[in-house]
């Protein structure tokens, strides 16, 4: 490798590696924002947390790297152009697909490793994050008792306590509305005092109360004395314990959210892919004979008629002499001509549904290709715009990178939505947004190599110009 090649990529290295942590810390930030509701109050431990964020880390990897090899592209070279050292190169003889090579195949192996990675590392990513979100959904939120108000997170009992002393343990004037067997607030617990603490490795929460009263209404409706339906009890002390089986976060097999479309490589989808069109190809072909029993004079699959009945230019005629229409009959004939639409209805839904989950398993095959690819494309707009703008730094290339970027998500958004609708073949759906910016990316290439000042204003001055002498 001659030196020129190493400059280039230690040039390339630097700013590859920064807008790739910094992409990918904006990506994951954003991600995680739809959970935070969900996170936040369960006491998980700073250990599932950053499991949780490591997961989805290597998740938003694939949709970081197309925006951080356009962007780190565009610094890279801005920066030698903008320092002249483009020009200096240039002025050696060296033409500027040679410049690029070295960067070019480091971009192609990235595009490769990201194909692998997405192929292979990324579906087990998702397999172990969302399992572990569910889990953590599944969990109830960590204690939190407050004063002055109700705690009802404990399952059959509310408790309000008015203190909480300094150790954490000790509590003063406390209310508990006692569930656990039903009715509304039927029993009634109120304590001087007491103690809070658990036991058995934080299994079970123990309240200790000392100085109360309980008091039990057991009026269920019938006609009883007063003394039979209120009881009193008074106590010096009593003990409460709480399963606290509830607030721990149990994992759940894994193997249970293993069939979802994101957790399965290309042979897995291709597999479900094509179990889903036979399946449907089987359902539409099942239609005309499942329908076939509403007809009593046609066969739904060809339209000959049946039961004896004969077509004669345009006229019916039976056998025997038709009886004049009657209400009954035309009543009978409007149920079954109802039953026939909502029966079509309900099959057309079917398939359609059938057909848009095959396509949606079809798109996250195609996805792991594309994503590869528009790595390499973003690296062919922003090494040739770099070297025409001879911009570095976080200024113009942030802003052009953001650009493009928005330009490639929306029409991958627009050709998935299309292709999971069936308005687009899948294929032609995915790999629309690259085979748009490809053409981009080569007439930026054609013109940084011509050197040409496309994005001067001296260039679309002498460009009006020229346009005006040819209209005279």
């Amino acid at each position: 490798m001659k030196k020129l090649d190493k400059l280039i990529l230690r040039s390339f290295a630097g700013p590859f590696l920064l807008t790739f942590a910094i992409v990918e810390f904006i990506l994951l930030t954003q991600y995680m924002l739809k959970y935070l509701d969900e996170l936040v109050g369960k006491d998980l431990g700073i250990e599932v947390f950053a499991e949780l964020l490591f997961y989805f880390s290597i998740n938003m990897a694939p949709m970081a790297l197309p925006l951080a090899v356009l962007l780190s592209s565009l610094m890279t070279f801005g920066t030698m152009g903008e320092h002249h050292e483009l020009t200096a190169i240039k002025t050696s003889g060296i033409a500027l697909p040679r410049i690029l090579r070295p960067v070019a195949f480091v971009v192609i192996a990235i595009s490769i490793g990201a194909f692998f990675f997405n192929n292979y590392t990324v579906p087990k990513a998702n397999l172990k994050a969302y399992s572990l979100l569910w889990d953590i959904r599944q969990k109830k939120p960590s204690m939190n008792f407050k004063e002055g108000a109700f705690y009802n997170g404990l399952p059959g009992y509310s408790i309000k306590i008015n203190e909480k002393l300094n150790d954490g343990k000790t509590l003063r004037d406390i209310m508990i509305y006692d569930h656990s067997k039903g009715g509304t607030n039927t029993t009634v617990i109120l304590a001087d005092s007491g103690k809070m603490y658990t036991e058995y490795d934080d299994n079970y929460l123990v309240l200790e109360l000392f100085k109360g009263q309980t008091y039990v209404d057991q009026n269920d409706g019938s006609f009883r004395s007063s003394s039979e339906q209120f009881v009193r009890e008074k106590f010096d002390a009593s003990k409460i314990i709480f399963s606290l089986s509830s607030f721990n976060l149990d994992r759940t097999r894994e193997e249970l959210f293993s069939d979802n479309k994101m957790m399965k490589n290309i042979d897995q989808l291709a597999t479900v892919t094509d179990s889903l069109r036979r399946y449907n190809v089987r359902e539409k072909a099942m239609y005309a004979p499942n329908v076939d029993p509403f007809y009593l004079y046609f066969k739904a699959d060809t339209g000959d008629v049946k039961n004896g009945l004969k077509l004669t230019g345009k006229v019916l005629e039976e056998e025997k002499e038709i009886a004049p229409l009657t209400a009954d009959v035309l009543l009978a004939a409007t149920t079954k001509a109802r039953n026939v639409k909502s029966f079509t209805s309900s099959y057309l839904e079917r398939v359609n549904t059938l057909a848009r989950d095959a396509n949606n398993y079809e798109i996250e095959i195609w996805r792991k290709y594309t994503q590869s690819v528009s790595i390499l494309i973003m690296f062919l707009i922003g090494a040739p715009l770099g070297a025409i703008i001879k911009k570095g730094g976080l200024g113009v290339p942030v802003l052009i990178s953001i650009i493009f970027f928005i330009v490639l998500y929306v029409l991958a958004i627009l050709g998935e939505k299309w292709a999971r609708e069936g308005l687009l073949p899948v294929g032609i759906g995915m790999w629309g947004a690259n085979a748009i910016l490809l053409p981009i990316g080569l007439f930026f290439l054609y013109q940084a190599r011509n050197d040409s000042s496309l994005l001067e204003v001296d260039f679309w001055r002498k460009l009006m110009t020229r346009l005006k002498r040819n209209k005279m």
